[in-house]
């Protein structure tokens, strides 16, 4: 089981995609105290997996105590960054805290590209320059890329940087409109697209030892099986079912893409909205709709949950749409 908190709104740039929409620290982000009530809480639910995200997560002055409480608690810490603020120090720092591995975010080879994307000059060479510091510190990292038009051709090139770089996974994010995702939506993958991709992805991970990991595009659990390629993964989307997110200001979501509120951490305790919830019970039972439906393939898919509320009108049983079915 795995969970994401974005511990601030707080962030250094102005990428995109931002489905936070990050930017400015807000005035009712969780506090310390509440924070680690939360990790309490949540460690009591059994998640193993906890994601320290934003925002910009090092701009929380307080992450080192977060990290090394949620590894008291028998979790393991994880970090998604920008990667510009890492510092040779502060990856000791990290390491020392507890953190398993560093997510570090690079969307293109080239670096005017990721400049570009990530609206903010030199970002490119700041993210190189913490990887550096990752290895230095000895720190495990992995290369995180979000998927659009007009990269997609680069993704597999990509996994050969992780590859140099000494990454231990490459994890391709494909985007899903939400926060600033919705002022890009025109550049996500369609279906055809989708299916070749993950495809190139799959049998990809055939030729490197490293870790390949599709997310937001679960039918790749789909194309896996058809393809006879074993992985350790038992299912595609998550939603509500072994992963959750936890918003800067305590808000519980399913999915960081979709804005369907569960309640908060602040006024219900993270156990009972885990447990209890109606919108976690009916992701985790009611049957899906359309083709997500009836592919064949639900237990291991189910279909991209936020995908199909952006593009139905708010309908998160609806079909994925941009999957073949299987056909």
């Amino acid at each position: 089981m795995i969970i994401s908190w974005n511990t601030t709104q707080a962030c250094n740039i102005n990428c995109l995609h931002c489905y936070r929409d990050a930017g400015a620290k807000l005035a009712d982000e969780l506090s310390t105290v509440e924070g680690k009530k939360l990790l309490a809480e949540i460690a009591a639910c059994g998640f193993k997996i906890m994601v320290f995200s934003g925002g910009e997560p090092l701009l929380r002055p307080d992450i080192f105590e977060l990290i090394r409480y949620a590894r008291s608690l028998g979790l393991r810490p994880v970090l998604g960054t920008n990667g510009t603020m890492i510092t040779p120090k502060l990856a000791r720092e990290l390491k020392a805290a507890g953190l398993a591995v560093a997510g570090i975010s690079v969307d293109s080879r080239e670096k005017a590209k990721h400049d570009w994307f990530r609206q903010s000059e030199g970002a490119w060479e700041q993210t190189m320059a913490g990887i550096d510091a990752c290895r230095q510190g000895g720190l495990p990292f992995q290369l995180h890329t979000t998927v659009m038009n007009w990269n997609e051709d680069e993704v597999t090139d990509i996994t050969d940087l992780a590859v140099e770089l000494g990454a231990i996974a490459h994890h391709i994010f494909f985007l899903v409109p939400a926060g600033r995702g919705k002022d890009i939506a025109e550049t996500t993958l369609k279906t055809l697209q989708y299916e070749n991709l993950l495809a190139r992805i799959l049998e990809k991970q055939r030729q490197v030892k490293i870790e390949l990991k599709p997310t937001c595009a679960p039918q790749f659990m789909r194309i896996a099986r058809q393809k006879g390629i074993p992985l350790r993964f038992s299912k595609g989307c998550l939603a509500g079912t072994t992963y959750c997110v936890i918003l800067p200001n305590g808000d519980v979501q399913a999915c960081p893409y979709f804005p369907v509120k569960a309640g908060n951490v602040k006024t219900t305790d993270f156990t009972v909205l885990w447990r209890e919830n109606a919108l976690f019970r009916e992701l985790r039972t009611a049957p899906l709709k359309g083709r997500c439906g009836g592919c064949g393939f639900t237990d291991i898919c189910g279909g991209c949950r936020a995908r199909a509320y952006y593009y139905s009108d708010g309908d998160y049983l609806a079909e994925e749409p941009w999957c073949t079915g299987g056909i």
